[in-house]
């Protein structure tokens, strides 16, 4: 063995302790790493990946973060020559954090068209509030650049298709944001119920939080250096507001259904992507939907407008029904881990629980756990169904830059997923049971299908 590099028995021994340490049975790591065996390996050859970040936002932003896991690939040389943002302080910040890292000319813009307009940039990070990110990526695609975008991968129904055609049409690789498909404890959960574990699934609960609410925000002067403008891009206009702590800009866009969907779209994007993909759902969706209860949001056009408390029910056409709920769930239930040691789950408990005709299993991103441990503990059979394993997240986008397969969480994937959350977004803002055809992607009811897209403010409008 090279001084410095680990043999595969190092490697195989460290990734069993690792995944036993999270909960996961040692025959799951088992075919793991049979699956990594197979996997072609993309090695740190060649020239680097030239790279750019889109909405790197404020220090704690998820876009600094997968910067930083795109910087310190293994496997993969990046090189980081842009940065994009609409906020001066943040777009300084972000230069200052890449040369500090090491990169050489970093150059900074303030739109998007400009970076995405340069030939020498082989991929870019699109993390900006949702309303802009199929914009942005279309764009870029367009150009020739590869795109990793965050989720929610859109703002509407229709930006999702559109996405969709232009990968296609371009033949770029788009990679959604969605990590939880490079989670081996939501793996391992989609595999246990694709095989039967639980018996006939029956429902499936997404529990994702409550949206916050705020009273009126006052209207306060743009700040220096923010194109505030710009920032709203092809929604309409609306006051800059800000008390100190509640805004509608940076962190804040998440609870206004003009630029994003608040919790639904926030985390349901994460969790109603699981149960799609546990159910064998990719690429389709329900057929109809229903707001079992719901708390009014505010009128007033400065606050929050997301809906506080929901539970929206989406019945698929096997009879399965999934719920997207802001907690107060089934429960608590008394379940356990591979071992057998008991845990209590709250019916506010952040995760995703299923529940079938002969058992129930539930999973988050610290645990996995079944009402019964030999749900778990057992091993699968070798003909069972297998899903794709991911070697990270952002480590699965770059590899399909050089070897151009279809990431994990690709952008069909991206698309069905988030287009489940839009759905439930229009039942709530409707206030309709509506029925929905996942092939033609229409709704039965005419005030609905109007939701799917949105008018855009000039010159943004959506060119595929």
């Amino acid at each position: 063995m090279n001084s410095g590099k680990l043999s595969r028995r190092g490697f195989a021994t460290g990734t069993i302790a690792a995944m036993g340490a999270a909960g996961l049975p040692g025959w799951f790591a088992s075919t793991a790493l049979a699956a990594a065996d197979e996997r072609s390996p993309v090695r740190k050859d060649g020239d680097p990946l030239r790279m750019a970040c889109i909405g790197i936002g404020s220090p704690q932003s998820r876009c600094l973060a997968i910067y930083g896991e795109a910087r310190n690939q293994k496997n993969h040389k990046t090189q980081f020559v842009a940065a994009c943002d609409v906020d001066n302080a943040h777009l300084s910040r972000a230069v200052s954090i890449m040369l500090n890292h090491g990169a050489r000319d970093v150059s900074a813009y303030r739109d998007f068209r400009d970076l995405n307009d340069r030939k020498d940039i082989d991929a870019v990070m699109v993390a900006t509030p949702d309303h802009w990110h199929a914009q942005i990526a279309i764009d870029a695609m367009k150009k020739g650049k590869d795109v990793y975008c965050e989720k929610p991968l859109t703002l509407t129904i229709e930006e999702a298709l559109a996405m969709v055609q232009v990968a296609r049409k371009t033949g770029r690789v788009l990679a959604t944001g969605s990590q939880q498909r490079s989670d081996p404890r939501f793996r391992l959960a989609c595999e246990l119920i694709r095989n039967g574990r639980v018996g006939i699934l029956e429902s499936v609960e997404c529990r994702i939080g409550s949206n916050p609410v705020s009273g009126p925000i006052p209207k306060k002067p743009v700040p220096e250096g923010f194109d505030y403008d710009m920032w709203l891009g092809p929604c309409p206009p609306a006051d800059y507001v800000n008390d100190g702590k509640h805004t509608r800009c940076h962190y804040e866009f998440r609870w206004w259904y003009e630029y994003s969907g608040g919790k639904m779209t926030d985390w349901g994007a994460h969790h109603l992507d699981i149960a799609q993909w546990a159910m064998g759902k990719d690429g389709s969706g329900p057929v109809a939907i229903e707001v079992l209860s719901f708390e009014k949001p505010s009128d007033d056009p400065n606050a929050y407008n997301t809906h506080p408390k929901f539970h929206v029910q989406y019945t698929y056409d096997d009879g399965t029904r999934v719920i997207a709920m802001h907690g107060d769930g089934s429960g608590p239930h008394k379940l356990f881990d591979k071992d057998g040691k008991e845990s209590e789950i709250g019916p506010s408990e952040n995760g995703v629980l299923f529940l079938g005709a002969e058992g129930k299993l539930f999973v988050s991103r610290r645990t996995i756990l079944a009402n019964d441990p030999k749900l778990i503990s057992e091993p699968l059979a070798r003909s069972a169904v297998r899903l794709s394993v991911s070697p990270g997240h952002m480590t699965d986008f770059l590899d399909c830059v050089k070897n151009r397969k279809m990431p994990i969480c690709s952008v069909e994937i991206g698309a069905s997923s988030v287009i489940v959350c839009h759905l439930g977004v229009i039942a709530l803002r409707s206030g309709k049971k509506l029925k929905w055809d996942p092939v033609r992607n229409q709704f039965d009811d005419p005030e609905a299908n109007a939701m799917i897209g949105r008018p855009r403010r000039e010159p943004w409008g959506l060119v595929v």
